[in-house]
């Protein structure tokens, strides 16, 4: 082994260490290591940057514009609203549900359609008494089966397709990924059709009717006013008032740390109280007791204020700050009444409390500016409150596009960067959306990631340190026919990506798997397939993938809640990938 390819086998492995320790997001850690990889003379200078021209990424970018504007649009709503009232049973929901976001995560970023569909998938579950909780995992599950299916459908089919241009000079056409993605996002569909009896069933669920915000699972926080009649009485006293209705979690006091809310402890003005209460009950309980919501009393006045639960989504700029440092009232006029997280109650006031991915949050805010607001904070509002988010008259252009996109791409006529291109461009002169909300679309930090570390993988190839790993691998599999190395790269894949963003695990493995192949003597084909199955079917941890993440708070889930369900998905997409694989990409030599 040569020193530059050892010199990048540590730079990857270090990266690697990184990307799972998490403290610093992906595409910082890209960048660090492009950086290093210039430094270290493994990527030239003058290349460095190469990998923000690359197609790939001006497609990714389109589509994350092209997928908001779908999801902003409406049209959902409408196209869901006449068969509403003829999904009664949990199954049939998820089915329709489910095959309708495999269906749209085909054409639109995989994390949009999730964004699209949940909302429709929570007021539906408020109307049957469906828990969301069984509904809304397998839309994430969903998204990430149906985007394999097209090449716009998840990110790394993208990059797969530049490493095919890479070794036999053609990307993959729109739908060459078809006749493995479907089967599996068919057979996926089956099994959470029965499988989501596997998800517990989530407090809150029976609610005849919505409330007019939903507190359930919250840590809700409230101040005892100067005429509480509870003033100088104990948190017993006030529970046994409110016969059990209100459970205390905590006493917080201005300068003091978090006490535990024993029931002799006396309650004083000023107090703060972390509560757990149920929602229909909330304003009667509060008005009797002499309590006001904290968020609310610290404000000048809640008057013509509307309040939107959201789920805080992985670009957020919230992720990793507080309330308070993020200036949340003083800057955008809104107050934080409320959080939903799995795990342990808050150890602080709310307002101290670093916000993280998949955060549910009650904001009260101006109803004027409350979309455009959730919008520029990477929110996504859940429940409808009489937001209006699509305007009718342009509601149907976005999908529109989007096809027109598709079908020149299909039939050969552009290539995907350019048609969707065009599309976004479409999009602006004719006014559906606004540049600057074209630019907040997209999820710069994969498009820093996709830029900065494309480099550092090409050096794979160039340093021949692919070759050594691909050399590895065929005396792992000497003499053994190459579907075992297919199912080596398929769970070294599956095992890396809950690790690494998906497209870096493309990046990563990418690369050993077209040495293999061509050293080998067999088809890339194959090869590239069973990453980009292996890279996009996380399903056992919320963070491996977005789609998990948004769903993590407005469903309650708890980490093992993934594995419970996901698991037995994840052998059957191995396995099933395994049998479709050699038949549809057949082991036959390069010509």
């Amino acid at each position: 082994m040569t020193t530059p390819q050892l010199l990048l086998l540590l730079l990857l492995g270090f990266s690697l260490l990184l990307f799972a320790w998490g403290r610093w997001r992906h595409d910082v850690v890209a960048l660090g290591a492009l950086s290093l990889a210039v430094l270290l003379g493994l990527v030239p200078a003058r290349e460095a940057f190469s990998g923000f021209a690359d197609p790939a990424v001006i497609t990714v970018a389109c589509v994350l514009v092209l997928s908001r504007a779908i999801r902003d649009s409406g049209l959902l709503d409408r196209l869901l609203e006449p068969i509403a009232g003829k999904l009664g049973t949990t199954t049939r929901q998820v089915v329709t549900l489910g095959g309708l976001t495999g269906l749209l995560s085909m054409f639109m970023n995989n994390v949009g359609a999730v964004a699209l569909i949940m909302p429709a998938a929570i007021r539906l579950a408020r109307r049957t008494g469906t828990s969301p909780a069984h509904l809304l995992m397998p839309l994430a599950a969903m998204s990430l089966l149906g985007g394999l299916a097209t090449l716009i459908g998840t990110p790394p089919n993208l990059v797969v397709s530049a490493l095919r241009r890479e070794q036999v000079g053609a990307d993959y056409a729109m739908f060459d990924f078809a006749p493995i993605g479907l089967p599996l996002t068919l057979v996926g569909l089956l099994y959470l059709a029965l499988a989501w009896r596997l998800l517990p069933r989530r407090r809150g669920a029976h609610e005849e009717e919505e409330p007019p915000f939903r507190i359930e699972d919250y840590i809700v926080e409230v101040v005892v006013v100067e005429g509480s009649p509870f003033r100088g009485r104990s948190i017993g006293e006030l529970e046994a008032a409110l016969e059990g209705r209100l459970r205390v979690l905590a006493l917080l006091r201005q300068d003091r740390p978090r006490n535990i809310a024993t029931r002799f402890r006396r309650l004083f003005p000023g107090d703060v109280l972390q509560v757990e209460v149920e929602p229909a009950q909330l304003r009667e309980l509060l008005a009797q007791a002499g309590l006001e919501l904290a968020g609310r009393a610290e404000s000048e006045s809640a008057k013509g204020l509307t309040v939107v639960e959201a789920v805080v989504t992985a670009g957020s700029p919230l992720v990793g700050r507080t309330a308070a440092e993020f200036a949340l009232r003083e800057r955008y006029g809104m107050n934080l009444l409320a959080i939903r997280r799995g795990g342990d109650p808050p150890q602080a006031r709310l307002v101290l409390v670093p916000i993280q991915a998949g955060d549910t949050l009650m904001l009260e805010g101006p109803p004027e500016r409350m979309i455009e607001q959730l919008v520029e904070l990477g929110c996504l509002p859940i429940l409808d409150r009489g937001l209006r988010l699509e305007r009718p008259e342009v509601a149907w252009r976005p999908a529109l596009l989007m096809l027109g996109a598709v079908a020149l791409v299909t039939a050969g006529l552009l290539p995907a960067a350019v048609a969707f291109t065009l599309a976004v461009l479409a999009l602006l002169l004719l006014d559906v959306m606004k540049p600057d909300a074209a630019y907040r679309a997209i999820d710069w930090s994969v498009i820093v990631l996709l830029g900065a570390f494309m480099p550092v993988a090409d050096a794979l190839a160039t340093t021949g340190a692919a070759d050594v790993l691909a050399a590895l691998l065929t005396r792992l599999t000497a003499h053994a026919d190459p579907i075992w190395a297919l199912a080596l790269v398929l769970l070294a894949t599956m095992l890396i990506t809950p690790i690494l963003n998906n497209v870096a695990t493309v990046l990563l493995v990418g690369p050993i798997a077209v040495a293999y192949a061509r050293s080998a003597g067999v088809s890339v084909d194959p090869f590239l397939m069973a990453v980009a199955i292996g890279a996009s079917c996380d399903f056992l941890t919320p963070m491996g993938h977005q789609s998990n993440t948004l769903v993590l708070g407005p469903g309650g889930y708890r980490f093992s809640d993934y594995a419970r369900l996901g698991f037995p998905l994840t052998v059957i997409t191995f396995v099933l990938a395994l049998v479709l694989l050699p038949r549809v990409w057949p082991f036959l030599p390069q010509s």
